[in-house]
């Protein structure tokens, strides 16, 4: 602290001067055993070359080696790409394809269908049923089904077949949704659509919400009580579908159909079954007005549109 009164300068300045002095920086020299400008320019476009862009510069280097050729090593060809802002994945990466979500409308029978494949466990383990199911997004008729040993394209192609046959089903008429799997996207298939006037759409990969109403299906189906945890055999999984089609379509009050049977709505049964429930309804109020504290008992209404991913903000209802 003298020392700095002495000479009249701040304590931070007297230690400054104290500080050694810092040598100046020399550009580093290039060492002799470096590669030429011409040399890495050389090594550039070789990894440049079509047969090289998409490989990584050891096997450049290999290939090279192979050929009878050096250049350099494999560690400065790394730092050359580096000076180049090219030391990155050099080979093809996949490109995935954007998939548009699905927007389907259904607003009668027979205009949007949906199909799937389930399996079913049969009498060993490791082996299974497979069970086709096409059913109608609007009324959730089950409008036809198979069961085989195995999952195939030309099985899926006889059964949509026969189906658009059974239900006089006219070009242009008819769109079939399907998730991704290997049966719904087979050029058979996709001919066959295409033949018949059908469009066909796909669910986006791994969006089981795309295909909601043969998932939902297929819950109702392995939610049953009755529902075998294995089959005996193909004859006892088709005995036991047989079954179950006919309580689905005929018998089942299906909540997302206005507690109608999938039946009464498909074949257009469904306001006739209204207006007699209504009237039951009707007359228990005039009995006991009482027991219905805010309003008269109403049917549920009757669906008027079915979405399959509805747009967004646009005030449209699933049902």
């Amino acid at each position: 602290m003298t020392a700095c009164k002495a000479l009249g300068v701040s304590r931070a300045t007297f230690y400054r001067h104290l500080r050694p002095k810092q040598k100046p920086v020399h550009e580093r020299k290039k060492p002799a055993r470096a590669l030429s400008d011409e040399e890495r320019r050389q090594v550039l476009d070789v990894l440049h070359e079509e047969r090289f862009v998409d490989r990584a510069p050891a096997e450049v280097y290999m290939t090279l080696l192979d050929q009878g050729i050096y250049y350099c090593s494999i560690r400065t060809m790394y730092r050359i790409l580096a000076a180049v802002n090219e030391v990155r994945e050099r080979r093809k990466q996949a490109q995935h394809p954007v998939y548009a979500k699905p927007e389907l409308l259904a607003t009668r029978p027979n205009q949007l269908w949906s199909w799937d494949i389930t399996l079913l466990r049969g009498p060993e383990k490791w082996q299974h049923y497979y069970l086709y199911v096409i059913i109608d997004v609007f009324s959730r008729y089950v409008v036809g089904w198979m069961i085989a040993d195995r999952e195939s394209a030309a099985l899926a192609q006889q059964l949509i077949e026969e189906t658009v046959r059974k239900h006089n089903i006219r070009r242009g008429q008819l769109t079939i949704h399907a998730d991704r799997g290997a049966a719904m996207v087979a050029k058979p298939v996709a001919y066959l659509l295409a033949s018949l006037g059908i469009t066909k759409t796909h669910s986006r990969p791994h969006t089981s919400n795309d295909n909601p109403f043969s998932e939902a299906h297929f819950k109702t189906l392995k939610y049953r009580p009755d529902f075998p945890d294995r089959f005996g055999s193909l004859e006892d999984a088709r005995t036991f579908c047989q079954d179950f089609f006919a309580w689905y379509n005929n018998e089942h009050y299906h909540s997302g159909i206005s507690l109608l049977t999938p039946h009464m709505l498909h074949y257009g049964l469904a306001e006739e079954v209204v207006r007699r429930r209504s009237k039951v309804l009707a007359q228990a109020y005039q009995r006991h007005p009482e027991r219905f504290v805010n309003k008269p008992p109403v049917h549920p209404p009757l669906p008027k549109a079915v979405w399959i991913n509805p747009p967004q903000n646009q005030g449209h209802p699933k049902t």
